[in-house]
């Protein structure tokens, strides 16, 4: 009888504990969404948006200056096409050869 007594408090517990959470949960989400949808925050994303606009060409350039340099200084000296490779090929045996 006393298990029966703490099991039920334990749930009536989790039940009330669960509302009250799911209720804090509901009032940070609509928070957030009053924040997210503020008129400085949207400033603050247009602003984003408009820098990586700008941005994203000489971000491309930099990009793929690395990469080839990168690609310099692979063994097979960077040329996609008839360059040694680094691992044998496989065979239909599965063995290389």
């Amino acid at each position: 009888m006393k298990l029966l007594k703490i099991a039920v408090l334990i749930g009536v517990g989790y039940v009330l504990g669960a509302k009250a959470g799911r209720e804090r949960y509901e009032q940070i989400a609509r928070t957030a969404d009053k924040v997210r949808q503020s008129s400085p925050v949207q400033a603050g994303v247009a602003k984003a948006e408009e820098t990586v606009r700008a941005q994203a060409p000489v971000v491309k350039e930099k990009a793929a200056h690395v990469a080839s340099a990168a690609a310099e200084k692979l063994p097979f000296g960077g040329s996609e096409a008839g360059g040694a490779h680094l691992a044998p090929e496989v065979g239909s045996n599965g063995t290389g050869s």
